[in-house]
């Protein structure tokens, strides 16, 4: 594996889903949220020390609920870490995630089966 920040950041998270490449993701919105998380940590947003205290404690969170922790939700979790941490950092506010997360709603929901999601301002107008 080259030491890419890929390749830096799946040593510094020893739990992430990986083989002998890299990181492995099961959709394309993992890779994504991966991404965004590298950018934010390059960018110095935060630490792999702090990522790894709320990664933990959101998977924590998940598991008291009842998450059966099989590995199919790690990047559930990734996510709601990746938002805890922004939220925290004012970078932005958690209601700002909830009104993007429900107009995205929104906007699959009009969306064909196959076709590209497009956020447009009736889909932020729809949430209430």
């Amino acid at each position: 594996m080259m030491d890419t920040a890929a390749a830096r950041a799946t040593r510094a998270l020893p739990d992430i889903p990986r083989d002998n490449d890299g990181p492995v993701f099961r959709e394309p919105w993992e890779a994504q949220a991966f991404a965004m998380a590298l950018a934010l940590h390059q960018r110095g947003l935060f630490t792999w020390s702090e990522w790894a205290a709320t990664l933990a404690g959101e998977i924590k969170r998940a598991q008291a609920a009842g998450d059966p922790d099989t590995g199919e939700t790690y990047y559930r979790h990734w996510l709601a870490a990746l938002e805890r941490l922004i939220a925290d950092k004012g970078v932005t506010t958690s209601e700002t995630l909830h009104r993007y997360r429900d107009a995205w709603d929104h906007a699959a929901d009009r969306t064909p089966h196959g076709m590209p999601i497009q956020l447009r301002p009736e889909d932020f107008e729809a949430v209430t």
